[in-house]
């Protein structure tokens, strides 16, 4: 959780920096850099990042002033339907993850729907973690950070009105926040995001195509 904290504060203050500073006329970019301390920031090290990456912090920063929530700026959320069950959302994700050649390794409910021992309206709440070991140890040798970002992670939550939705943390900074990943980083990075929005998007639906 820690982790996953301090990876959120650290991706907003540097959409909060580009943001700003892209969103700017020259007069005020040089104002945002002195009130920010910016000068010491190599600017033309911009242009070494991938070509996605700018679009993606902004288009994150957007979000962040749309909504006021952070979190809620960086997670990917699907509506699970009616007619599919927890336990079969989960064996889909199951066939998904074998098919793929992942690992499911975990699978944590913090609390069911019903009613608690004080008689309070208890929520669904329930984590799925898959990883590709075979990856995982390629994107840890290439940069030991890449290791706060795993396992891949589903969570079903219950919203108050009983529909149940999937989250998960938004892939593509990850794949295009920095540099241009090596080519078959990213062959592998893309399988992983595929995978997994490929859950999120077919795995809650009573005919999902997968």
């Amino acid at each position: 959780m820690l982790k996953n904290i301090l990876s959120v504060i650290g991706a907003l203050s540097i959409v909060g920096i580009l943001g700003a500073y892209f969103s700017y006329d020259i007069g005020g970019k040089m104002d945002m850099m002195e009130k920010y301390d910016l000068a010491g920031i190599d600017m033309d090290a911009i242009e070494k990042l991938d070509p996605q990456a700018l679009p993606e912090y902004i288009g994150m920063f957007k979000r962040v002033l749309e909504t006021g929530n952070a979190p809620a700026a960086m997670v990917k959320k699907v509506q699970i339907e009616e007619a599919v069950s927890t336990e079969e959302l989960v064996e889909n994700f199951t066939e998904i993850a074998l098919g793929a050649n992942f690992k499911v390794v975990g699978d944590a409910t913090m609390s069911t729907s019903g009613v608690d021992q004080r008689g309070n309206k208890t929520k669904l709440i329930r984590f799925v973690s898959f990883c590709s070991p075979s990856i995982a140890k390629v994107f840890i040798d290439f940069s030991e950070s890449f290791s706060a970002f795993m396992p891949c992670r589903i969570a079903i939550i219950e919203h108050d009105d009983g529909t149940r939705w999937m989250y998960t943390m938004s892939m593509e900074l990850m794949l295009f926040g920095g540099e241009t990943l090596p080519p078959e980083m990213l062959e592998k990075a893309e399988h992983v995001r595929d995978t997994i929005y490929l859950m999120m998007d077919e795995a809650g639906k009573e005919d999902g195509d997968f």
